[in-house]
């Protein structure tokens, strides 16, 4: 059993509360149980509680043990004095507070409803590699419950999405063209060369590539020689030129030992198509072709004109080379691609956005267009889909996506909606 089995009966109040005293012999009467605090401190705040004749209002600590309190040195918090009530599993001492007065104790462990902690047991000795805990327990959980529980978590996750979002425009001055930009070179690394397009974005402020965004070939050097890839001999005129105009724009802009290496970008495991290369030559084909990055984005009305933005043409060039001088076939930014930057970046952007005008319509609106994408395909997805989980557009993606890392797979089970169904019945 975990703590936060017992933080979830407390909460609600699920135990036997016939003739409720606690080890000392007081009668308790729950008045409040408290609200959860999410900061350091006692785990319920603003508690109300009647112990025999005398009525308290204070905090409710909960551990599985009572010498818990001790292991967590909270004889020597003050923060703990305002704890009335030490509700545990099993009372094996007593503790007190920074004054030594004693804390009376409530112990659980008999007045714990049979069903509900044999349901908690089951969903959490599944192993570890069972991606869904609670898929033998499934259909005794209503539509509507599963429902809801995914609306709450594709919010939960879009919130933490345009956090950071909204901290990198923070990081930026509160520039957001800036924060379109670093934010959509990161997303042009995917999953694997994430990192190093978040670095090389750093190593090429937005107003350097501004001055060159109306001429193609210093601006493919600048990336390109920022990325570390004109540093070997040219293999063919192209090269040859990038590099010539990288060594003149690094001395005029004094960008000597801001680059990165070659060595730094991963190509292991990738189809010819996502080499950060290429993926390099497309991010150069958008800032040439489009003036503006954030307006664009912000103002586009729907998932086709988001289309629109990012089918851009390759450089004859970089349709026949997947590196400079090495010859492969190669193409514009796919559909795939291009719905995944909508998800992870354009629709976080506009969020934070939205929320930094305290427009609900905004959000309401960025939101939408995970309505309009076609779902995400992957072994998480399939598996919950399997299980019966509804699975029609990217907002029921990110939703599944977001129950699995936010709660299936750190075992939340008791903080999840479905589990804490399962676990009421």
């Amino acid at each position: 059993m975990q703590e936060d089995f017992l933080h979830y009966i407390w909460q609600h109040q699920y135990f036997d509360k016939t003739d409720l005293r606690t080890e000392d012999g007081q009668l308790v009467t729950v008045l409040r149980p408290g609200h959860r605090n999410p900061d350091a401190g006692p785990d319920f705040l603003s508690a109300r509680l009647r112990l025999g004749q005398v009525e308290w209002n204070g905090a409710v600590e909960i551990h599985l043990r009572a010498s818990d309190w001790h292991r967590h040195h909270h004889q020597t918090d003050p923060k703990y004095d305002q704890v009335v009530l030490h509700v545990v599993h099993s009372a094996d001492i007593d503790v007190q507070r920074t004054n030594g007065s004693v804390i009376p104790a409530l112990a659980l462990a008999a007045r714990l409803p049979a069903g509900a902690l044999a349901a908690y047991e089951q969903l959490r000795e599944q192993p570890a590699g069972v991606l869904l805990p609670c898929a033998p327990l499934l259909p005794r959980v209503t539509e509507l419950t599963r429902t809801m529980m995914l609306g709450r978590a594709l919010l939960e996750r879009m919130e933490q999405k345009a956090d950071r979002m909204a901290e990198l425009h923070a990081q930026l001055g509160q520039d957001w063209e800036a924060t379109a930009w670093h934010a959509l070179a990161a997303a042009f690394g995917f999953k694997k060369n994430a990192e190093p397009l978040s670095r090389l974005a750093k190593a090429l402020p937005l107003p350097l590539l501004r001055r060159h965004r109306h001429d193609a070939l210093p601006l493919a050097a600048l990336v390109f020689g920022q990325a570390g890839f004109l540093t070997d001999e040219p293999l063919d005129d192209y090269s040859r030129e990038l590099g010539a105009e990288f060594e003149f724009l690094r001395h005029k802009y004094n960008l000597h030992g801001t680059a990165l290496a070659a060595a730094d970008w991963n190509f292991l495991r990738l189809r010819p198509a996502n080499f950060p290369t290429v993926r390099l030559a497309q991010l150069v084909a958008l800032l040439h072709a489009r003036p503006t990055l954030f307006d664009a984005l912000r103002t586009a009305r729907d998932v086709p004109a988001l289309e629109q933005f990012f089918t851009v043409p390759l450089p004859a060039y970089w349709q026949t080379h997947t590196r400079p001088g090495k010859p492969g076939k190669t193409a514009a930014l796919g559909k795939t691609s291009v719905h995944l930057l909508i998800i992870n970046t354009v629709v976080p952007l506009r969020l934070a956005y939205a929320r930094s005008l305290g427009s609900p319509a905004q959000m309401e609106a960025a939101l939408s267009l995970l309505d309009s994408l076609p779902p995400e395909r992957n072994h998480l997805t399939d598996a919950y889909q399997a299980a019966g989980f509804r699975h029609t557009c990217a907002a029921d993606s990110q939703a599944l996506l977001a129950l699995e890392h936010g709660y299936c797979a750190p075992r939340r089970c008791v903080q999840c909606g479905i589990g804490a169904s399962l676990l009421r019945r």
